[in-house]
């Protein structure tokens, strides 16, 4: 028997998989703008973050097992992401929705555009785990935000800075101790991604704080200013 096809960024399979992402967010859109005047997270919000939770630890048991330290530990962004925006969408705290909002529509999103896949393609269960985890970590704030209708602050910014700062700093310290490279923070992945135009390590990890810092800011500003009193 021949070999299964391996993935191929921009292939037929990644290019479906994009088609999937601007449906459902067409579609969490819609749901989220039927639930806007609920005061508390209506019930397919509880059911969407449950539902987050509950791929995130089937899809993490499938891939931790049999633990290793360099693969098992759930120090990866998007770990913290799917976990944040599933308690986000089940509760809509403003700390969780905050995390959601910036890291998944940044740095999730770079799965999207720079899939950092090595496995065989569609229907393999390593290419089914990645991309709906991707996915799903994706539509969270976009439902909660053109949906629902919660929008970000000022203070929304600095909850994200500080943590990822804090991330960071954790994550390099382990990543170092156990000569793992979760996040990135201590090399580039060895496949293609958009920190190859960023510069060499560690330099990039200059370059991607400023970025995310003057992204995250523009990604507040249309949001702060609409609410600030004229």
């Amino acid at each position: 028997m021949s070999a299964p096809r391996e993935f191929s960024p921009y292939g037929l399979s990644h290019w479906i998989v994009l088609a999937v992402f601007v449906a459902g967010a067409v579609l969490v859109v819609r749901l989220g703008r039927a639930h806007r005047n609920a005061r508390t997270a209506p019930l397919f919000s509880r059911i969407f973050g449950l539902s987050t939770l509950v791929l995130y630890v089937g899809v993490y048991l499938a891939t931790a097992i049999p633990p290793t330290v360099d693969r098992s530990v759930p120090l990866r962004l998007t770990d913290l992401a799917t976990l944040v925006a599933a308690y986000a969408l089940w509760s809509h705290r403003h700390w969780a929705y905050a995390l959601t909002y910036y890291w998944c529509l940044t740095l999730s999103t770079q799965a999207l555009i720079s899939p950092a896949l090595e496995s065989p393609d569609f229907p393999h269960h390593h290419f089914l785990a990645f991309w709906a985890i991707h996915l799903i970590v994706v539509w969270a704030p976009i439902y909660l935000t053109w949906g629902t209708g919660m929008h970000p602050d000022w203070r929304s910014y600095r909850i994200a800075v500080a943590t990822t700062a804090a991330w960071a700093a954790v994550t390099f310290t382990f990543n170092s101790l156990t000569h793992t490279n979760y996040g990135f923070v201590n090399g580039k992945p060895e496949t293609p991604s958009l920190l190859d135009v960023l510069g060499p390590w560690p330099w990039y990890l200059v370059t991607v704080a400023f970025l995310l810092i003057t992204v995250w800011a523009l990604m507040t500003w249309p949001w702060a200013r609409a609410t600030t009193p004229t």
